[in-house]
């Protein structure tokens, strides 16, 4: 599963994968593939985004009806 949320947050700090990355200790591939649904970051990678980009664990991997699948 895509998530779109990781991504739209990210633009909507004009903040390129590549920056997100280094902010977080990963590489670009990494950011990619989270936001492709091909890899499951680890709860402290998770967190470390959310820091980045000044969101929620529920803003941007919480699953629900609310949000798309």
């Amino acid at each position: 599963m895509k998530n779109l949320r990781l991504k739209a947050a990210r633009a909507g700090l004009d903040m390129s994968q590549e920056q997100l990355a280094e902010t977080v200790g990963v590489t670009r591939q990494t950011i990619g593939m989270i936001e492709a649904g091909k890899f499951n970051p680890s709860l402290q990678l998770c967190i470390a985004i959310c820091k980045a980009l000044g969101k929620t664990l529920n803003d941007l991997f919480w699953e629900d009806d609310k949000h798309e699948r």
